[in-house]
């Protein structure tokens, strides 16, 4: 069973700078036909600085900076037992191709549902650019089932 002080658990910060080609990559991956996303040229005439990151890019940061996993590693967690089971944004400004993102997790809730038998993680990542800017929130549920 999972303990409840673990809430408030703050991890260390990391950082990762976002490449044109991986945000390319990403835009086709999720089927993005906007060359918004997939030309400098027209994103520059559309208003942005370079290629902006399509929506839900913020969670791919966060699997490059090997954040996925941290809180299963941490408290010892048997990955099979887990489901990913929710993500959530809020935007503040756009991502772009060459920021420097830091983020920080943490865990800020944990419930349970059927008797204990499922248990839920609820952690929060912050995500700033190299000027300090806040670019957005993710928020992350993992389902824990137990026995």
């Amino acid at each position: 069973m999972i303990d409840r002080s673990i809430v408030g658990r703050e991890y260390a910060p990391f950082t990762v700078e976002v490449e044109k080609g991986a945000l390319r990559a990403f835009a086709k991956a999720i089927g993005e036909t906007n060359p918004v996303f997939l030309d400098d040229r027209m994103a520059r005439a559309a208003g942005h600085r370079t290629i902006p990151a399509p929506p839900t890019y913020g969670f791919s940061l966060m699997m490059h900076a090997n954040q996925g996993f941290k809180i299963h590693e941490d408290l010892g967690i048997d990955k099979a037992r887990t489901v990913h089971g929710e993500q959530g944004f809020v935007y503040y400004r756009p991502i772009y191709a060459g920021d420097v993102i830091t983020g920080r997790q943490r865990i800020i809730d944990t419930y349970e549902k059927k008797g204990g038998a499922l248990q839920f993680i609820v952690t929060e990542i912050g995500l700033a650019n190299q000027d300090g800017q806040k670019l957005c929130d993710l928020k992350t549920v993992i389902l824990v089932r137990n026995g």
